[in-house]
């Protein structure tokens, strides 16, 4: 790559720069060499000098802190994060976190009950990855006497605002709006330092960041791309024995990518959260012992073998409702209760859903006394936040992101809310954008696919959210053997183009039969490190009968 000049790139890269555009005011190398002075200055982010003076208050007088996160990835990475830095400064912070069956997402009055009863009352709460709609909690909290920092990256209720202390949240008025809640505790922990210096490196635990940035899904832009580049970096070293062990369990060898993390490393750490037990992923980002950090890791692996069952489970029965009950080709969208799903699972289930059938979906778990908590995942073009908001009065309570929200609902109200989303939706969209479509960004042959050609290609990284991995299209492919069928699905491929093979795998390829070769594709690129030896993979997005078998000489 030299110098980071366009030319030293192969064409096909050079293609998929400019179609994707410098961010305003930056160079080739600023973007793909991103690097950590350039991170912007964190007062400029709402309340962040009210939050770093109220935390300076409670280190020099001593005071109680808890830390009151949410369970998923985000939530706990954040709260270790939080936990880090105010440690540094001298404090001991206790920590909380809700569950998610008995207690719910946030500020719930039960959980905050709980809380109170666990430890000694803080004269300082400070909330992770929530707290920014929850009014009538902070009001309790505070006529309790107990001051409230919020450090949040939720959607705020237009017009309200709880009676915090300080809402550090980059949603309430920044540049900085497609930051994780784990980023924003950085952007606070860099304020903290430029206003009083101490003894931490906060770049050695910035892989907390990368591992919360891509497990929340938020954008892949600007400062979120720089805090990955290097988190990926450092988790690859990292100092933390909880991530050192996930990585270990989960196969993971070489350098880490978004891919590790997205599939290897946020699963587990989430799954202790949707099946309640949350402390555990807490736990394994905050011990200090390598023994226990293996016992937790292993541990977390059993919470996301359940979960994969419980997730199975889930999809068959919801299935089979769909083929009794939904029309593909009418219904815009999907919603589905039962009193025998599991809580924690069904968001996970209405993804796979969402992305199967190409509708917004929302599954809703319901208990025996008929109160469902759903989980909702929806398609480019339509904002599960409007919907919410366009749907009131049709459930309890609800919010989240454009593309994943959550809900509380009566069960009497499932049929309702059903009526009215489906509403919202061919309202607010045309047919042609409820259609699935599968883009790509550049044809590709065999013989360009290399080692090097790797080497560069991993400069476009980190992929994700507002960065997707680019999809390339292979034609007139055949199969040098047979596809080989692993566990849930997926196929493990062979493919040939002319002279040239190359390794693949299909996720779920297995589901469904595939038409006889040669083949047009589409697929990524991800390099696989085994046993010391790195090849490039492909990832196959999508197989077709190829429309002229022309094969390359």
């Amino acid at each position: 790559m030299g110098n980071g000049a366009p030319g030293s790139f192969p064409p096909i890269l050079e293609h998929l720069i400019r179609q994707r555009g410098l961010p305003a005011g930056m160079d080739l190398e600023g973007y793909l060499r991103p690097r950590l002075e350039h991170l912007a200055d964190p007062f400029l982010i709402p309340d962040m000098r009210i939050a770093v003076a109220r935390i300076l208050l409670a280190i020099d007088q001593g005071q109680q802190v808890c830390i009151y996160g949410d369970y998923d990835v985000d939530g706990v990475a954040s709260i270790a994060l939080m936990r880090r830095i105010l440690m540094a400064y001298g404090l001991e912070p206790r920590h909380f976190i809700p569950r998610r069956g008995p207690e719910g997402y946030g500020l719930s009055l039960a959980a905050l009950e709980r809380c109170m009863r666990e430890g000694p009352k803080p004269d300082l709460l400070i909330t992770v990855d929530c707290g920014t709609v929850s009014i009538a909690e902070v009001a309790a909290l505070r006529a309790d006497g107990i001051d409230v920092l919020i450090v949040d990256h939720h959607e705020p209720t237009p017009g309200e605002k709880p009676a915090c202390c300080a809402l550090v949240n980059p949603k309430c008025g920044t540049d900085f709006q497609y930051l994780c809640a784990a980023g924003v505790v950085f952007k606070l922990g860099h304020a903290l330092m430029k206003t009083r210096r101490i003894d931490l490196d906060l770049k050695e635990w910035i892989d907390l960041v990368a591992v919360a940035t891509i497990s929340d899904i938020v954008p892949m832009i600007d400062e979120n791309r720089l805090l990955v580049r290097h988190g990926l970096k450092q988790l690859s070293n990292t100092l933390n024995p909880g991530l050192r062990a996930l990585q270990e369990v989960t196969g993971m060898n070489g350098v880490a990518s978004s891919m590790d993390v997205g599939f290897r490393i946020g699963p587990r750490l989430n799954a202790a959260g949707r099946m309640d037990a949350p402390e555990d992923a807490l736990a394994i980002l905050t011990t200090e012992c390598r023994r226990h950090a293996h016992e937790l890791a292993h541990k977390l692996d059993v919470y996301n073998r359940d979960r994969q069952t419980h997730e199975g489970l889930i999809r068959r029965e919801a299935v089979e409702m769909l083929t009794r009950d939904f029309d593909p080709a009418h219904d815009p969208v999907i919603v589905l209760g039962s009193r025998s799903w599991h809580h924690g699972v069904v968001g996970i289930v209405a993804s796979r859903l969402m992305r199967q059938y190409h509708k917004p979906t929302f599954m809703v778990a319901i208990d025996e006394h008929g109160l469902g908590k759903g989980s909702g995942r929806s398609i480019a073009g339509v904002s599960l936040v409007e919907a919410i908001r366009a749907c009131a009065g049709n459930f309890i309570a609800g919010g989240g992101h454009a593309m994943a929200a959550g809900l509380s609902i009566h069960e009497g109200q499932i049929d309702g809310f059903r009526k009215t989303f489906a509403e919202y939706v061919l309202k607010t969209t045309s047919e042609e954008q409820r259609q699935p479509k599968l883009t790509y960004d550049a044809e590709i042959s065999f013989d360009q696919l290399s080692l090097e050609f790797l080497a560069s290609y991993d400069l476009l990284q980190p992929f994700g959210n507002g960065n997707p991995q680019p999809v390339f299209i292979s034609r007139a492919i055949g199969l040098s053997r047979s596809p080989q069928h692993m566990k849930n699905h997926h196929l493990r491929l062979m493919l040939r183009q002319g002279y040239h093979e190359q390794d693949a795998v299909f996720f779920g390829g297995g589901e469904y039969p595939l038409p006889d070769p040669p083949w047009d594709i589409a697929f990524t690129i991800d390099r696989n490190t085994f046993r010391g030896r790195t090849t490039l993979q492909l990832n196959i997005q999508d197989v077709r009968a190829a429309e002229e078998v022309t094969v390359p000489a």
